[in-house]
């Protein structure tokens, strides 16, 4: 039987939680849209794990697997911010049709004033499925109109292979001397929960990363017990500070996820600390609110024993429980000195099989997001899952997770924080 003896008990968040799953009657108008899923695609069984960039244009460029992690990248665009969507490249290079992983995509800012956007696919182990290891990355230096052949690194053929799984999780701009350098810290983790950085730069426009290198070998003992992962890295003060915190999910569900802090751009890291349940889940992703504030969005993950007792009958696991697609809204000081934050908000249900109504208790596979923020302060969130209850009338589709009767389909949730903000104000007298 499960048990909390190593870690901190784990407790029920006690925060306010905003349900945008099911528009109750009396909801004014002006919130309708929250409640609205909007389909980016479900043209197959199963599409999952999506990244979003926000474009110089205001269009959102959102990436995703034709499959559960592997199969070819598809992109599709948004130039209505998140209302509607179309297909978001003409040209997509033919060494995306075999990826393996995930994508990622992040924008790389030089200190001459010039931009990149890098996507970024592992190959990582998949059952009957050979795989070269190491990382492909992929470049744009038009602002994601066309997008150069992926080049791999550190593969089996390299002098030190690695098997990655979700790089890079996060992608984050160091500071040499007090002053942003052009130098970003990428994080993956390996079936062992094995978490590495390597440092990109580039040298006459040749992208470079540094050898992998595990940065939490001091505190292996918990990394490999929780089963550190897919890590989320924040930089203090909107982006511009001096602190790192990393957001860590705990795939052996041990324990809250786990917090690690640096002070020194990623040299060495903290204790490890255990977060409120209020933000514990799996892959989280984070941005900044206008205000300051903290947008993150995460897989929720209960591991509160009474809580999990009370949820099994309505689909808990034997000892955790998931309430699905979740956004946490706090500060970064919230984060480090682990405080519950402000408030969550449930964005959409994930339907388990038997689930014909919305439940606090949903599927868990979801969570994976592309976060963009809009100059009118709404948050664009991309996710997956399945959000509808149509099942298919003859058979059932096959995808890599198996025969399912209801899509896992793509689709992003528009949230202004300032209708979320009231709605609390409301709940709250």
């Amino acid at each position: 039987m499960f048990s909390f003896s190593k870690y901190p008990k784990a407790k029920y968040y006690t925060i306010p939680q905003i349900d945008l799953s099911k528009k109750t009657e009396g909801t004014c108008s002006r919130f309708g849209y929250l409640f609205e899923n909007t389909v980016i695609d479900d043209s197959k069984g199963y599409l999952g794990h999506p990244d979003s960039i926000l474009l110089h244009d205001g269009s959102i460029l959102t990436f995703f697997p034709e499959g559960h992690g592997k199969g070819k990248i598809i992109a599709k665009m948004s130039k209505d911010g998140g209302k509607t969507y179309i297909d978001g490249l003409t040209d997509t290079p033919a060494s995306w049709e075999n990826s393996l992983e995930t994508p990622t995509v992040f924008r790389l800012e030089f200190t001459d004033g010039t931009e990149k956007l890098i996507l970024i696919s592992g190959n990582p182990k998949w059952p009957n499925t050979p795989t070269p290891m190491g990382f492909n990355c992929s470049i744009s230096n038009d602002d994601g109109k066309t997008w150069s052949e992926f080049q791999r690194f550190y593969d089996k053929t390299s002098s030190f292979p690695v098997c990655p799984i979700v790089s890079m999780a996060s992608l984050i701009r160091l500071k040499e001397n007090g002053k942003f350098a052009d130098k970003w810290m990428g994080i993956f983790h390996d079936r062992n929960f094995v978490n590495y950085k390597t440092i990109l730069t580039f040298t006459d426009g040749k992208m470079n990363w540094s050898k992998p290198e595990p940065y939490l070998s001091k505190h292996r003992k918990t990394e490999k017990e929780t089963g550190v992962c897919e890590v989320c890295a924040i930089r203090s003060d909107k982006g511009l500070g001096d602190t790192i915190c990393l957001i860590a999910r705990a795939n052996k569900k041990r324990s809250n996820s786990v917090l690690f802090v640096s002070t020194d751009e990623g040299e060495t890291w903290s204790k490890p600390r255990f977060l409120p349940t209020a933000l514990t889940g799996e892959r989280h992703k984070a941005v900044y609110l206008p205000d300051g504030r903290l947008y993150i969005t995460f897989r929720s993950i209960i591991l509160d024993k009474r809580e999990v007792k009370k949820k099994r009958k309505l689909g808990g696991e034997m000892n955790w429980y998931s309430e699905g697609l979740v956004a946490w809204v706090g500060t970064f000081e919230d984060i480090i000195n682990l405080r519950e934050g402000q408030y969550r908000i449930k964005l959409a249900h994930t339907y388990l099989p038997s689930q014909t109504e919305p439940s606090i208790v949903a599927n868990a596979d979801t969570g994976y997001c592309g976060n963009v923020v809009l100059p009118d302060e709404t948050v664009v969130t991309s996710s997956y899952g399945i959000f509808f209850t149509d099942e298919k009338q003859h058979g059932t589709y096959k995808t890599d997770k198996g025969n399912m009767k209801r899509k896992t389909c793509v689709v992003s949730k528009r949230v202004n924080i300032n209708d979320t903000d009231e709605m609390l104000k409301n709940i709250l007298g």
